[in-house]
């Protein structure tokens, strides 16, 4: 079997190659071609490397390329640095003979940051580094709607995403953009642990299940640090457009948190306040009922 980060180092060599096209770097089409982007031997040539040892590299076998490789065929590829990082943190980890122990304790929300989502004011919730939801606070639920709707091995951002029966989450016209975000993130996870089980259960059931996931998951896109804007339709209230950030917590991998936040003074804003007075409303509803049900039970 090949060393694991070496074959994902090798798949992401293969999809960025596929990307580019002759004239992005100034060489002739050169008659019919049977592949979409560069020839190996056309990277090879650019990066001053043998076409063998590129092949080798993209086929994920037993190559330790050193930093001045790496270095010529990100300017090759035209890397940018995120991606850049990315080459070097798989090829460093496919030099070790065998992948290092991974830490795989389970992960666990501080009760500190548990206390600071409460008193939050804005939508905000925890993740994994695989994108399992681990918290959230009434403003998130508000937005989002409640985890309590999902068994706790579902609530992971990406199979939520690509959840057929969501069909409301993807009328939204950022869909696609919040996907590739999610699944960069998955990336960045996928390379501090290629083989981590959590890591393979999501991405395998997905890349089984959607086609439209195996289309966005082949570009090998990643995103170490996300922020975005993101627009949220919720019946009664309408649109409204917030701008996401996330914020790693302590201890690396780890949780971090993704927070939601609208201009002050903005109708955003506003919309955000009816959407937090409306839940506060179904909530006290909700609780009112309880006791009533309850002795409807006992009976």
């Amino acid at each position: 079997m090949a060393h694991p980060y070496a074959r994902e180092l090798g798949d992401f060599l293969r999809a960025r190659r596929s990307r580019l096209r002759p004239h992005d770097v100034g060489l002739e089409p050169g008659g019919r071609r049977k592949v979409t982007g560069l020839r190996r031997e056309e990277l090879a040539l650019l990066a001053g490397l043998s076409t063998d040892y590129y092949q080798r590299m993209e086929q994920g076998r037993e190559v330790r390329p050193s930093d001045d490789v790496l270095d010529a065929l990100a300017g090759a590829l035209g890397l940018n640095d995120e991606e850049r990082r990315h080459l070097f943190t798989l090829a460093r980890a496919a030099r070790r003979p065998v992948p290092a122990r991974a830490d795989r304790a389970p992960e666990r929300v501080p009760d500190s940051t548990r206390r600071l989502l409460r008193v939050m004011d804005t939508p905000a919730v925890v993740l994994g580094r695989h994108l399992d939801l681990l918290a959230w606070n009434p403003m998130a639920e508000a937005l989002l709607g409640s985890p309590d709707a999902h068994p706790p091995h579902r609530l992971n951002m990406l199979l939520l995403l690509f959840d057929d029966t969501l069909t409301g989450e993807r009328s939204c016209p950022d869909w696609e953009r919040q996907a590739l975000d999610y699944i960069g993130m998955m990336r960045a996870a996928v390379a501090t642990d290629p083989t981590h089980p959590r890591a393979t259960a999501v991405v395998g059931e997905l890349s089984m299940r959607s086609a439209e996931f195996r289309r966005l998951w082949a570009r090998h896109d990643v995103r170490a640090s996300v922020s975005g804007t993101k627009t949220f339709r919720v019946p009664g209230v309408g649109d409204i457009v917030l701008d996401w950030d996330t914020y790693q917590l302590p201890g690396r991998p780890g949780p971090f948190m993704l927070v939601h936040t609208a201009e002050p003074g903005s109708v955003d804003a506003d919309r955000l306040q009816l959407l937090a007075s409306l839940h506060a409303t179904r909530s006290a509803l909700a609780d009112e009922r309880l006791p009533q049900e309850d002795c409807v039970r006992r009976r």
